[in-house]
């Protein structure tokens, strides 16, 4: 297997990939982001649901990784644009006050689904920021990752 980029063509050019040849299989992604709150707010998810003027924080993070999963072919410019069979978001406090956001992508197609995993990710943790800010700026978007992937060419899962 030759290693090489995938986006670009044989002039160095930017070059969206053919899937045409490829073949329709079961294809997930799910993706992580940890995102570090301050005290101040944590102290305010543990009694409860922390609401701002904008909604319920978590609440809204999931439906705005959900709707930027569906968008990623918009966003990505070499990104096929994909109708997802499923995209779920998921959101726990873990014991060391980490909030983790686990995105899985799920579709029947001739692509993969890696981007919109992460992208979803990444907005249901800028959302969290963003409605967040208010109590404090003191928070870190720690790191976004791909965690696993399954169908196509090969499989893929990172440790836990």
């Amino acid at each position: 297997m030759s290693e090489q980029f995938t986006h670009l063509d044989a002039s160095g050019n930017p070059n969206m990939v053919d899937v045409g040849q490829k073949k329709v299989s079961r294809r997930s992604a799910r993706a992580q982001s940890i995102v570090i709150l301050d005290e101040k707010i944590m102290d305010l998810l543990e009694k409860d649901e922390i609401s701002t003027k904008k909604g319920p924080v978590f609440q809204t993070a999931i439906l705005a990784g959900i709707m930027a999963a569906k968008k990623t072919g918009e966003l990505i410019p070499l990104c096929h644009p994909l109708g997802l069979d499923n995209c779920h978001i998921d959101i726990q406090v873990r014991e060391d006050r980490a909030v983790i956001i686990n995105c899985t992508a799920t579709i029947t197609a001739k692509t993969g689904v890696e981007m919109e995993a992460l992208v979803g990710a990444s907005l249901a943790a800028l959302t969290i920021y963003d409605m967040c800010k208010a109590f404090s700026h003191n928070i870190v978007i720690q790191e976004t990752k791909l965690m696993e992937k399954t169908g196509g060419k090969r499989d893929f899962k990172r440790a836990e």
